[in-house]
């Protein structure tokens, strides 16, 4: 039977999502973060569906939302995605440790999903990250930076900035740090799925699909990167979308790993 499991992990509210007989045990984990102006959870249909096959499955709540909600105004907010962004990266670490230091890790077996601005996350801790074995980016981009320019462009058109122009270009000196696109090679060959409509009008379809063009070429093993395309899909994640991003966390985490045991033994 799945279970619920409601948890502080250090400031970060998390649910857990698993098969209850199994909460003292270690599990692959699949982490997944929600989207802007979203919360944990709003992705508890797939934390399911991944927790049926034998992961645990953790939704943490991103600062500014959730429980950790602090009433910005709806600019305020805006202005603050990327700072949400980055420091969702240090929860995933907090949220590492901690299942580490409690023995809830099974052989290091740690994905990182998410949809959104919880993709956009994935693939920037894409390149701090080395211990994360499987990714997904449901309707995020790798091109971060660029998409900061795009946002900031459409913030400016509408009035002027409360930030000065030199806090404009450190932040944009900060995301190049953590800008997947940038940093190609810290993929290693790391499975990586893609899912994204191409009708969607908040995050450039095109900028993941010509992202994915460029990374497959660099890839040993082609089976290791895949980009799902659904047509005529806005931005809002299918039950398709949901049900691939399963089996690929099935596949690179589970069955991949039993494999291996096996040849070890």
């Amino acid at each position: 039977m799945i279970g619920i499991q409601k948890l502080n992990i250090g400031s970060i509210p998390t649910l857990i999502i698993q098969d209850y007989t199994m909460e003292a045990n270690p599990l692959p984990i699949v982490t997944y973060f929600h989207g802007f102006t979203s919360a944990k959870e709003q992705n508890l249909p797939l934390a399911y569906m991944l927790a049926e096959k034998g992961f645990r499955v953790l939704l943490p709540d991103s600062i500014h939302h959730g429980e950790r909600d602090n009433t910005l105004s709806s600019q305020q907010r805006q202005l603050a995605f990327w700072n949400i962004v980055l420091q969702n990266l240090q929860d995933l670490l907090h949220i590492k440790t901690y299942l580490s230091r409690e023995g809830l890790l099974l052989d290091e077996r740690f994905g990182v999903a998410g949809t959104s601005m919880g993709g956009i996350t994935t693939s920037a801790a894409m390149t701090q990250f080395p211990w994360i074995k499987a990714a997904a980016v449901l309707m995020g981009t790798p091109r971060i930076t660029a998409y900061a320019k795009q946002l900031m462009n459409h913030f400016t058109s509408e009035g002027p900035l409360p930030m000065s122009e030199e806090a404009i270009q450190q932040l944009f000196r900060e995301l190049e740090r953590i800008d997947l696109s940038l940093q190609q090679e810290t993929l290693a060959n790391r499975p990586l799925l893609f899912w994204h409509g191409d009708a969607d009008k908040v995050v450039p379809f095109d900028q993941s699909y010509s992202f994915y063009q460029e990374v497959r070429e660099q890839y040993p093993d082609r089976k290791n990167v895949r980009f799902i395309k659904e047509v005529n899909r806005d931005h809002k994640v299918s039950r398709f979308a949901m049900q691939e991003t399963t089996k690929w966390f099935e596949h690179f985490l589970l069955q991949d790993s039993k494999a291996n045991h096996l040849k070890k033994a």
